[in-house]
């Protein structure tokens, strides 16, 4: 199965000039836990780095950051790692797994935001794909008791 698939392609972006502040209320707003950074917030943003709700908390306030004074610009993620519509879900996994990110921004083949896929999404696609097992095996079952009678 490809990334381009399963990912939330509704993602939520701002700039690198957007304070950290506002970015967290753009977060609380739309119900996520990150922004994307892109250089261009009209068609196509390109991303060049991302900012997580645990980064703001982890990296910047409990080391008495003021948050007020930041930019995303200064923050983000800079090596930040894609993932392409066309990969595989298990490689991209894989890819998030060594440096240990949650979220993955997908790009389109020109390196333009396309989506963003996150951990919790392929948990629940594994989940309901084990649901899915879980319920053929009973079907076998069922049918192996109505022959035996």
């Amino acid at each position: 199965m490809k990334v381009g698939e399963v990912c939330n392609r509704e993602v939520v972006v701002a700039d690198k000039e957007t304070t950290v502040i506002d970015a967290a209320k753009l977060m609380r707003r739309h119900h996520v836990g990150d922004i994307v950074v892109v250089e261009n917030r009209k068609d196509p943003p390109v991303p060049v780095g991302i900012l997580t709700d645990r980064d703001i908390v982890v990296e910047l306030l409990a080391n008495d950051v003021d948050v007020r004074l930041l930019s995303l610009g200064e923050v983000m993620t800079f090596d930040l790692i894609t993932a392409g519509e066309d990969e595989d879900i298990f490689e991209t996994l894989k890819k998030m797994k060594a440096p240990g990110v949650r979220r993955i921004p997908v790009v389109d083949g020109k390196g333009r935001l396309a989506g963003i896929l996150a951990v919790d999404d392929l948990i629940e696609l594994i989940a309901e794909q084990l649901g899915d097992l879980i319920t053929l095996f009973r079907r076998q079952e069922m049918r192996e008791k109505e022959h035996r009678g």
